[in-house]
């Protein structure tokens, strides 16, 4: 298997999503700009998509891929099957009591999440919270069908369903807000009975493909089936493996949760700030990090499992990770330099419309830039992170998470009161270097990951071609008023602004003759 066209192709389609949720972003400030109605959105939305990272995407993830590919990798195709039937019923039952619980609570969850948001703000929230949360439930099981797919190779169905979300969002935006206002309701709640149908709709789509390759879970509703499901030892090990995970997302989750109280008390629109630099943030992410982890993940656990049998294949795994993170390097770092030197632009471009002022697409560049500085840490984690997790080390990145949460918060302490919002953002920022630097620190002691030689030169040539391309975008920002331009011509502008940046860059890279070829035909062992 091709690495770079398995990655290129969650790649392509995570952008795409991360492209369709620029598009909802910018609807939303559009029709509603920086308000405490849109931050009540932006609060009931993110207590699923918190949770959803937590259980779905995150602990259970962690927990499931690694277990599923080790069992198939050992054991074969049919005990697979077993786990994921055991699994799949399991983590309905769970799904259902977590979801009854969500909606009686939703007034707590919005108090925990957003205190500072004004009485008409958190009415709206309290109702659009009840209206998402099955949301979680839908996801959990989307993430339970991508984790089978990924671990049989199949990357593209999971990584394309999240536009499905972004699409059903706009539409219901654009089709209901009207009807809603004159109906006498918020026009913002049609957001949120999008996201519902896009949970729907995401679920939905795994099940073909799931067929195909005869692997649709099997739920199990009879007690003594259920009791059977949880007895497995598969699903045992997954659970154990889920606590120490739990925790550790868990930690990251918590962050998000004590910034977004934060923000709610900086400023009425801060949250909605913070959230639209966030949304910047996520497409080098999406680009790099959220790609390459979905990829290795599968690939560092069944190397790890061939590694233990045979020595001679044990330096597959660190090989893995070192291909992991060129790319990392090669694609972070000048997506890092853009959004320190070029924040205000973007968000001009893509924001100020509508109800966004001048005043909003400022304070959310601060925050943007603010992402910037950590952005090479953030996306590292996603390749870091998945070396420890197919070693079954769940316990490292926990107790590294924990610091690094307490770092962060200090870093709150000092640079809120000084930046504002922007300040939460930077605070991010530094906490995910430090974390991103502990991972590779504790993967090279224990020489795990042994880089290959020639890395001081790579590095040292794609920081050169970076400096480059962020030296054009900082006399493009300061030489032209990007907040004073037409919508048309600004964007125009911006086009071109990109296609010579990337040019540059990857112009002076191969100037430097650094070999891209290499790294576009790296391929995993069978």
């Amino acid at each position: 298997m091709n690495l770079l066209r398995a990655a290129g192709t969650v790649s392509a389609f995570t952008l795409l999503s991360r492209i369709t949720g620029l598009a909802r972003e910018i609807l939303t400030t559009t029709l509603f700009g920086a308000s405490a109605l849109t931050d009540a959105f932006m609060v009931a939305f993110r207590i699923p998509n918190m949770l959803r990272r937590l259980f779905a995407e995150g602990a259970f993830a962690q927990a499931f891929v690694p277990s599923l590919a080790a069992e198939r990798a050992a054991k074969g195709d049919e005990a697979t099957r077993s786990l994921i039937d055991a699994t799949a019923t399991v983590l309905a039952w769970a799904l259902l009591l977590v979801s009854l619980a969500g909606v009686i609570a939703a007034p707590l969850l919005v108090w925990a999440m957003g205190s500072g948001l004004p009485r008409e703000g958190h009415d709206a929230a309290v109702v659009m919270t009840r209206w998402m949360f099955p949301y979680i439930a839908c996801m959990s099981m989307v993430a339970l069908s991508a984790g089978i797919l990924n671990t049989w190779k199949r990357f593209a169905v999971p990584a394309a369903t999240p536009v499905l979300l972004n699409l059903c969002v706009i539409g219901c935006g654009l089709a209901l807000s009207g009807p809603l206002q004159r109906a006498g309701w918020p026009g913002i709640y049609a957001l949120a009975l999008g996201v519902m149908l896009g949970g729907l709709l995401q679920l939905a789509v795994q099940v073909p493909a799931l067929a195909r390759l005869g692997l649709v879970p099997r739920i199990r509703w009879r007690s003594t089936e259920v009791r059977a499901a949880w007895a497995h030892s598969g699903v045992r090990n997954i659970l154990g493996r889920m606590g120490p995970a739990l925790l550790g997302v868990g930690v990251a989750q918590l962050s998000l949760l004590i910034n977004t109280q934060i923000a709610s008390h900086v400023a009425v629109g801060a949250v909605t700030w913070v959230s639209m630099a966030d949304r910047l943030m996520e497409f080098p992410t999406a680009l790099a990090g959220v790609a390459l982890g979905v990829v290795l993940t599968p690939l560092l656990a069944a190397a790890k499992v061939q590694g233990d049998r045979s020595p001679d294949q044990a330096a597959e795994f660190s090989s893995l990770l070192d291909w992991g993170l060129r790319l990392v390097l090669l694609l972070a770092l000048p997506c890092a330099v853009a959004l320190l030197v070029f924040s205000l632009p973007l968000v001009a471009v893509l924001f100020h419309n509508g109800a966004f002022t001048a005043a909003d697409a400022q304070q959310t560049a601060r925050a943007v830039t603010g992402y910037g500085l950590g952005l090479l840490g953030i996306v590292a984690i996603k390749v870091l992170a998945p070396a420890y997790f197919a070693r079954s080390d769940m316990r490292t990145p926990v107790r590294i998470a924990i610091v690094v949460l307490v770092c962060t918060q200090l870093f709150n302490l000092g640079l809120v009161p000084w930046l504002g919002a922007a300040g939460l953002a930077v605070s991010i920022g530094l906490g995910a270097l430090l974390n991103a630097g502990w991972l590779l620190r504790g993967l090279l002691r224990d020489r795990v990951f042994q880089p290959t030689v020639g890395w001081l030169g790579f590095a040292a040539k794609v920081a050169l071609a970076s400096v480059a391309m962020g030296s054009l975008q900082a006399w493009l920002a300061w030489r032209l008023d990007w907040l004073a331009m037409d919508k048309l011509p600004r964007a125009g502008v911006m086009a071109a602004a990109l296609l010579a940046s990337a040019l540059l860059y990857f112009g002076v890279l191969a100037l430097l003759r650094v070999n891209l070829r290499a790294l576009m035909r790296r391929r995993a062992a069978s």
